[in-house]
């Protein structure tokens, strides 16, 4: 059995908070048979209670309001006005009023949304774009995890930290506060499936931002981003990240992109190869093409290419199941890590009373469905104690990083919190075989 005492495990623990809030879009039911209006629409009759209000009581209304928010928000009224602005002409009708009263009409199309409240997991790392200021041998970098919230739906939240020259992490203090970003509709995809643009830049922190579902194909959860930081073959860089789209009964890949982690933009991935969970891109071209690992089967990891990114197919099967920690199946554990030897990459496999425990192999750098070893035994698998959560028996990554020679590898305990490990890679590439 392979001797694990080369892995560093970080007593730092991520955990869910649900104090942690951000104002979302709220838009009521509408009238159920047999009780429809014949006159105005539910969502009608609300705005108009509102203008029925005299000046005082809609004033007094707007301070119960705002004083609620305040110690949670920095600029409550532009959030709102910007609310009534989205519902003005669409949701109701058009109408001119005034400040106070587009204010208020705002608050009732709104609502506070706990978005890390039940599980803070799946975490994914790179490095951070600004390195500004960061010690001599140290490394500033961006964390993302899947927060779980109200009705079981996943957004994406972020962490920043450094990364010291032995390796050993230190996560910042998120901001207690959230901001909600202004969004955008983008050609994309299908002519009635757009992708959307998210503009962020009114945060003073990356823990302040909160990508929540936005289309119908996400309205049930952004899930398990893999973020990897890409460099072209012109020298640009953009992080991108591959991520589950969950619309309640069908998911897809979607593929988010940014360069500055301040505005973002989520754009469907078109294939029969994109239908399914898991994909993960490679952090540059390789022989001029884009390429990502997938699991199209169910079970083994697949490597596929593509000449404009967005549109996948077929592709060669490269790792399946060999271990019986990984007999039900293998899949990647985030971005292909490129190092001298070849590509490294994390994996996980789910063995017998569907345990996932974590892995690694490493792929040839030239040819990646050349597979030069694997670790024969899970490096990480959930002790006695991390055992319980909301899904017992599982650990998880999305991605890690590689500083020095030191793998940088945050990971998921039971779908419910996330830490971090270390290990170096010469006795990671000796473990192997």
């Amino acid at each position: 059995m392979i001797n694990d005492d080369f892995i560093s495990r970080s007593p730092i623990l991520l955990r869910p908070d649900s104090t942690r809030v951000v104002i979302r879009t709220f838009v009521p039911a509408e009238d159920p048979p047999g009780y429809l209006s014949t006159d105005r629409p539910r969502a009608q009759r609300i705005a108009d209670r509102v203008l029925t209000l005299s000046d005082t009581d809609c004033r007094d209304e707007l301070t119960n309001v705002t004083n609620n928010l305040a110690d949670r928000y920095r600029d409550v009224e532009r959030t709102l006005i910007r609310r009534f602005h989205n519902i003005n002409g669409v949701f109701i009708d058009h109408c001119s009023v005034s400040n106070e009263q587009a204010l208020l009409i705002g608050a009732y199309f709104s609502e506070e949304y706990a978005f890390e409240a039940a599980a803070l997991f799946n975490p994914s790392i790179v490095p951070h774009p600004d390195q500004a200021g960061v010690p001599v041998g140290s490394l500033r970098f961006v964390l993302s995890l899947r927060a779980v919230g109200e009705g079981h739906v996943s957004s994406v939240t972020f962490r920043t930290g450094i990364c010291g020259p032995d390796g050993a992490v230190a996560v910042d203090v998120p901001r207690t506060q959230a901001i909600t970003p202004r969004i955008e509709y983008i050609p994309g995809g299908e002519p009635n499936d757009p992708g959307v643009r998210l503009f962020c830049d009114e945060s003073l922190d990356l823990s302040e931002i909160v990508i929540f579902p936005v289309t119908s194909s996400q309205r049930h959860g952004i899930e398990d981003v893999r973020l990897v930081r890409f460099v072209d073959e012109d020298g640009s860089t953009t992080y991108f990240g591959t991520y589950t789209a969950f619309g309640g009964q069908n998911i897809r890949q979607e593929l988010l992109r940014t360069t500055d982690f301040a505005t973002f933009e989520l754009i469907a991935l078109r294939g029969e190869a994109t239908a399914n969970k898991g994909m993960a891109l490679f952090p540059r071209r390789i022989n001029g093409k884009y390429a990502m690992l997938g699991r199209q089967d169910h079970e083994s990891i697949w490597l596929l290419t593509s000449d404009d990114l967005y549109h996948w197919q077929g592709g060669t099967k490269i790792v399946s199941p060999r271990w019986p920690w990984e007999f039900i199946q293998i899949g990647n554990g985030g971005s292909p890590i490129e190092i001298s030897e070849g590509w490294l990459v994390i994996t996980h496999g789910v063995g017998a009373l569907r345990n996932y425990a974590i892995g690694a192999c490493l792929l040839d750098k030239e040819d990646p469905t050349k597979v030069l070893a694997r670790v024969p035994y899970p490096l990480l698998r959930p002790r006695p104690e991390e055992r319980f959560g909301y899904v017992p028996n599982v650990t998880y990554t999305c991605g890690a990083m590689v500083h020095g020679r030191t793998l940088v590898l945050p990971y998921a305990l039971a779908d419910s919190f996330s830490t971090f490990a270390t290990m170096p890679l010469d006795q990671l590439l000796s473990a192997m075989e």
